[in-house]
C-alpha cells in the first residue's frame, strides 16, 4: 500500500541547524524556548523541550541541516516510502539521534535535506513547560514552482494557499504533510535557505505567555503580534542570537480537502493587522 505524505500523516518533529558557537546558542534556546540540553559534545547540543527539540551543531551561523519528520507508526512509513519509490525518488540512507532504524531522506530542489521516520519510544518528550510543539519550516528559494512542484507532486503533500505578485508569478506557497495548514512553506527571494521555524502555542493565552516568558530574559518581539492570511493564525516573532528567526503561533487553520486560495503579494496577506515583514 503506498501513502501520500498527508495519507501518511506525518509532522514535523526536530531541526538540526548550524551555529559558530553551538554551546552559546543551545544555552539561548534552553533559557528562552524552555528546553534542557543534552551536550553530546564541544560541538553538538541537542536542545529538548516540551514536543519541541532542536540539535545544534558547529558550523555555519543560519544553516540547516536537515528537518526531521516523523510518522505515528511503520505502516505508515513504509508506505510512504513505497509512494517515493513509484515517483523514482532518490531514497538516502538516515540515521538519527530520534529515529528508529528504517529512516531514509530525500532533498529538495534547492538541497534541503528532507528526513523521515518514526520515533523510538525513549525519545517522547516527557518534559513540561509552556505548550508550544514544534510545528512548521519555512524556506526561502528562488524557484518556488519547483519547490511547490516537489513537495506537493513527488512526496504527497497538499498544497493549502498560494501568494501570487502582481504579474501572476508564485510568490509564497504553503503545503501540508496532514491537516494542519502548513508544515512547510516557501517565500520567493534572491537566495534560498531556512526563513524561520515555528512553534505551534494553540490559542492567545499561550501566546501571552510566551511573550511574557521572552520579557523576562529581555527578548523584544521583532514583529507581531499579528494574524496571518493564509492559516489564519496569530503570530509573534523573535530573534536567536544567531539571527535565526523564530515564530510562535497560535489559532493555525486545519484542512480537510478545501479549494487552493490564491492571496495577493501584499502586506495585508502576511498580516491582516498591520505591518508586515516582506520577503520579495
Amino acid at each position: 500500500m503506498t501513502l501520500s505524505a498527508v495519507q501518511a500523516d506525518i509532522f514535523l518533529h526536530h531541526l538540526e541547524i548550524q551555529s559558530k558557537n553551538p554551546e552559546k546558542l543551545s544555552k539561548f534556546y534552553a533559557n528562552v524556548m524552555g528546553m534542557k540540553i543534552n551536550r553530546i559534545s564541544d560541538q553538538k547540543f541537542i536542545c529538548d523541550g516540551p514536543e519541541r527539540r532542536i540539535i545544534i551543531t558547529l558550523g555555519i551561523n543560519k544553516t540547516l541541516s536537515y528537518a526531521g519528520m516523523v510518522c505515528r507508526n511503520e505502516s505508515n512509513l513504509y508506505g510512504f516510502k513505497d509512494f517515493l519509490i513509484k515517483k523514482e525518488l532518490n531514497l538516502l540512507e538516515f540515521k538519527s539521534d530520534f529515529y528508529k532504524s528504517g529512516s531514509f531522506s530525500v532533498k529538495d530542489p534547492d538541497g534541503n535535506l528532507i528526513c523521515f521516520g518514526v520515533l523510538e519510544e525513549n525519545n517522547k518528550s516527557q518534559l513540561k513547560g509552556i505548550h508550544a510543539p514544534l510545528q512548521h519550516l519555512t524556506f526561502a528559494s528562488k524557484d518556488v514552482d519547483a519547490f511547490q512542484n516537489f513537495y506537493a507532486n513527488k512526496l504527497g503533500f497538499q498544497l493549502t494557499d498560494c501568494v501570487v505578485n502582481e504579474s501572476g508569478e508564485l510568490a509564497t506557497c504553503f503545503v501540508t504533510s496532514n491537516h494542519q495548514h502548513h508544515t512547510i512553506a516557501c517565500f520567493k527571494s534572491s537566495s534560498k535557505g531556512m526563513d524561520h521555524h515555528s512553534y505551534e502555542a494553540g490559542d492567545w493565552n499561550y501566546i501571552k505567555n510566551w511573550c511574557d516568558h521572552f520579557a523576562s530574559n529581555n527578548i523584544k518581539l521583532m514583529w507581531g503580534p499579528g494574524r496571518h492570511g493564509p492559516g489564519n493564525n496569530l503570530f509573534v516573532f523573535i530573534e536567536d542570537i544567531d539571527g535565526n528567526w523564530i515564530e510562535i503561533s497560535a489559532e493555525l487553520e486545519t484542512v480537510h480537502g478545501r479549494p487552493v486560495k490564491n492571496w495577493p503579494q501584499e502586506e495585508r496577506t502576511l498580516n491582516l493587522w498591520g505591518n508586515a515583514i516582506m520577503r520579495s
